[in-house]
């Protein structure tokens, strides 16, 4: 809490009075600083084990094979594998509201995706040229899963990306997420779903105000919560990612 004294000069008042204003600020209207999830160097701050997950300066396509990366050493780049797929990774912080910018790059052809929590993916592949884009597409929000449905049916709750704006394989793209967690009472029982606010890809509206009732398939955890991880997609192809940044809200 302040108190601040504050001048003020009243019309035909003579000489300026100070007079003592209190102002109180929450601590939580304070904004948040951004955390950076990924350090340049290395995986300090996702759990083990890693796999071969690793910090490198740079990646292009390797031009004898448009669907593996060449990758320079360094520092700056987090990159899965050159050629191949590895394991998931998640982060060892946990977060609800947030807001979410991350770059990524990805070869011809691969797949990868960001889980919000732990439980909620919004799909990264090469969707580059497409002209029709479905719940499987880069930006998707990806469908829920459950077998108990039926054969044919596992699968619903998809979204697919307003537009493609996907750029061609081997070009860095990005997302910028406002992600909202879902509510819980006091005795733990949900009250509101989570809740994807915006989602932009490469600068444009691809979601907005998009519900999830659930985790979605593939979803390290099949629970809800109020926090959970970042969990980065590294099993089913190259990917590599840099500037990953949350800002608790």
């Amino acid at each position: 809490m302040y108190i601040v004294n504050v001048n003020f000069l009243w019309p035909n008042s003579g000489p300026m009075k100070s007079i003592p204003l209190l102002f109180a600020f929450a601590a939580s209207a304070l904004a948040a600083e951004p955390v950076e999830l990924f350090n340049g160097k290395n995986l300090t701050g996702w759990k083990a084990p890693t796999g071969t997950w690793t910090a490198v300066q740079s990646v292009g396509l390797d031009p004898a094979n448009n669907k593996a990366f060449l990758s320079t050493p360094g520092t700056g780049v987090l990159l899965n594998s050159n050629a191949d797929k590895t394991l998931n990774i998640e982060s060892a912080g946990e977060w609800g509201d947030c807001e979410l910018h991350v770059e990524f790059c990805v070869p011809k052809g691969s797949n990868s995706g960001i889980y919000l929590q732990g439980r909620y993916e919004v799909q990264v592949f090469d969707s580059f040229g497409k002209a029709e884009v479905a719940e499987h597409d880069c930006g998707a929000i990806y469908q829920r899963w459950e077998t108990s449905r039926g054969k044919g049916k596992e699968g619903y709750e998809g979204h697919a990306p307003n537009v493609n704006a996907s750029k061609p394989p081997g070009e860095w793209q990005s997302f910028d997420i406002v992600f909202r967690a879902p509510r819980f009472d006091a005795l733990g029982k949900k009250t509101a779903n989570a809740v994807f606010v915006k989602v932009l890809h490469n600068g444009k509206v691809i979601h907005e105000n998009v519900e999830c009732t659930g985790p979605t398939r593939g979803a390290k955890l099949s629970n809800e919560a109020p926090t959970g991880p970042i969990l980065l997609q590294g099993d089913h192809g190259p990917v590599a990612y840099r500037n990953l940044k949350l800002t608790p809200q």
